[in-house]
């Protein structure tokens, strides 16, 4: 757990200190861990295709790891090339009666996915941090009740395309190749899913290599709620089976979130096939807090914006932009809330930072810290207890930053915040739109006058305003230049799954 006392600096070249003051505070939060019984996860897996579990072609499998245990939680099948084709043949075959099917008939089948996922929200929210390692709080309160609310949410478009403003009889494209994140597996499926059965087209959906779980639940939610054979299919492998399904020639659409990097290796992959695309990519908002702000509310904020679900959200608020005037006023109490944050088991209901999921993506992390100090900014950390086994990186934030470091310039993807000054709303705005990212951006202050005036400057797909990190089925999401393309969300992600 962090500690209650007083924030300490860490010294430059050593890691936060491991020694929690848990007699200090009487008032410490006790152990409130939610069960794992709840979930029952099977030894092994296979692969979805055609309404059925089987076994890859090949007989390879991966294992997939608790990131805050390091425990082996089940072996995967690895789809090769074979099982691509397979997944992909069933779709199209199941898109021949899927795509006609009365949209009415079409949303029966969503209404009961989202019913189902609500009955078994508990079981979900614990395997999806038992696979993940954000905590439970988020996957309970954030993550599935959103799932549920996009299928509810697009359940009730699919009898009403003709009204959604893309002409009359909107036709859809065919079968949708999917590949998802590790940050929000079950959530970045109902981005896609959703919508694509919603508009009539049938999918073959790949969720990343450490987090599979969830996504094979929900291949038995659709078994659950009696949807067509073929019409989702779910396969699960590394980058070469998503690369084998973004290629295949059987393919009308391709959706991608992910890094920067692979997004562009698949924009070059498929252009001239004739394939269309949404690309969500990487980013690195600026989250601006201008004099006349609330604090504590900001501060509240500035803690969301980083630091839900260790940071590793694309649009994370991982610049903060303080006003000259009220730096020191913000940052003090910004480390003073820090210093309250409690990391540890993901499965306790009192953790607000759980564990980092991957070791490759901790190593980055302490890659990029390491060069942020190496370069002179100034680093900061809470007095915390990190667990012994597991994949840890305690809250951090960065002070002496300037637009040249490279961690005010690269997506870090964990719980680093970079702090920078300004001092007029010309200086916020262009320090802002200073990157090759344009995902999401945060303003604070009590004028509406500047909100507006400042959030139509600012190149950035999501502007969240007095708050951050704030979702809604029926809003767009997206961004602009190497943050990617397209929209996902509310009308407009209807749009990329129908031939408009």
């Amino acid at each position: 757990m962090a500690s209650q006392s007083t924030p300490k600096s860490t010294s430059p070249n050593s890691a936060p200190s491991t020694t929690a003051n848990t007699t200090a505070n009487p008032f410490a939060y006790a152990p409130a861990p939610e069960s794992r019984s709840v979930v029952d996860i099977a030894p092994s897996y296979g692969l979805f295709i055609d309404g059925e579990f089987g076994e890859a072609a090949d007989g390879k499998v991966f294992k997939t790891v608790s990131p805050s245990t390091e425990e082996v939680l089940s072996e995967v099948a690895q789809a090769g090339a074979d099982d691509v084709d397979r997944a992909v043949k069933a779709a199209r075959k199941a898109f021949e009666k899927w795509s006609v099917l009365p949209g009415a008939e079409r949303a029966k089948y969503l209404f009961r996915i989202a019913r189902i996922i609500q009955e078994r929200s508990r079981e979900l929210a614990v395997l999806e941090t038992l696979d993940n390692g954000k905590p439970i709080k988020e996957t309970r309160d954030a993550d599935l009740p959103l799932v549920a609310a996009h299928f509810f949410y697009y359940a009730g478009w699919a009898d009403k395309l003709d009204h959604a403003g893309y002409g009359a009889d909107p036709r859809p494209l065919g079968v949708a190749g999917q590949v998802i994140p590790w940050n929000f597996p079950l959530l970045m499926l109902a981005w896609k899913i959703a919508p694509a059965l919603a508009t009539g087209n049938t999918v073959v959906l790949k969720p990343a290599e450490t987090t599979p779980l969830s996504a094979l639940f929900f291949a038995d939610i659709c078994r659950q709620a009696g949807l067509p054979k073929g019409v989702v299919n779910i396969i699960t492998g590394d980058g070469p089976t998503g690369a084998a399904l973004v290629g295949h020639p059987g393919i009308d659409k391709v959706a991608f979130t992910g890094s920067t990097a692979v997004g562009k290796a698949i924009a070059r992959e498929i252009a001239g096939t004739g394939k269309r695309a949404t690309l969500e990519l990487g980013g690195k908002g600026a989250n601006i807090v201008f004099d006349d702000a609330p604090v504590d509310q900001a501060v509240e904020g500035i803690v969301t914006g980083i630091f839900f679900n260790q940071g590793q959200v694309c649009c994370a608020g991982s610049r903060l932009l303080v006003q000259e005037s009220v730096h020191d006023e913000v940052l003090d109490a910004l480390k003073r809330r820090l210093s309250t944050l409690r990391v540890g088991d993901p499965l306790d209901k009192n953790t607000d930072l759980g564990a980092i999921n991957s070791a490759e993506q901790l190593a980055r992390i302490r890659a990029l810290a390491e060069t942020g100090e190496a370069e002179g900014a100034e680093r900061w950390s809470p007095a915390c207890e990190l667990p012994s086994a597991g994949y840890w990186f305690a809250p951090t934030l960065f002070t002496n930053v300037t637009q040249a470091h490279t961690i005010a310039r690269d997506e870090i993807f964990g719980p680093v915040l970079s702090v920078l000054t300004f001092r007029t709303p010309d200086e916020a705005v262009a320090k802002a739109n200073n990157t090759q990212y344009g995902l999401s951006a945060g303003i604070w202050t009590e004028k509406g006058s500047r909100i507006l005036a400042v959030a139509n400057k600012l190149r950035a797909g999501v502007v969240w305003a007095n708050t951050f990190n704030k979702f809604d089925p029926t809003s767009p999401f997206g961004g602009y230049k190497e943050s990617g393309y397209g929209r996902e969300g509310g009308r407009h992600g209807l749009e990329a799954y129908l031939d408009v």
